[in-house]
């Protein structure tokens, strides 16, 4: 008995890097619905809400390494979202090595900037 040829001339493309990627995006997903919910408690403690609150919460070194990590997801979570929406939909090379580019610039200096104002507190 022999099993059937359902397309010979199927092309593997890449090393996995379609699962990867799915569960990089799990893993920030993760990663920043736990931020998200450390904060809320964080907020949701007793004591009147304003500037000293909020730089009580983020004035800890486990709350500053957690939002510095959940920083760096948040971008890596982008990029690889942002990316595969311009692989699949943006088809001049240039256009897309263009926004590709302008992407990376962006998300730095947005993680840059938020780093900056968290070691700021």
């Amino acid at each position: 008995m022999t099993t059937p040829n359902y397309g010979s001339k199927r092309t593997v493309v890449g090393a996995h890097y379609g699962l990867r990627d799915w569960l990089a995006q799990r893993v920030t997903a993760v990663l920043m619905a736990l931020f998200t919910l450390v904060l809320i408690v964080q907020v949701l403690l007793p004591g009147r809400m304003g500037y000293d609150k909020w730089a009580g919460i983020f004035s800890s070194q486990w709350m500053k390494f957690l939002t510095f990590v959940t920083i760096v997801a948040l971008a890596y979570h982008v990029w690889v979202g942002i990316r595969d929406v311009l692989m699949d939909y943006v088809k001049p090379v240039g256009v897309k090595l263009a926004l590709q580019v302008a992407t990376l610039v962006w998300l730095v200096g947005c993680a840059g900037w938020a780093i900056q104002v968290l070691w700021r507190l």
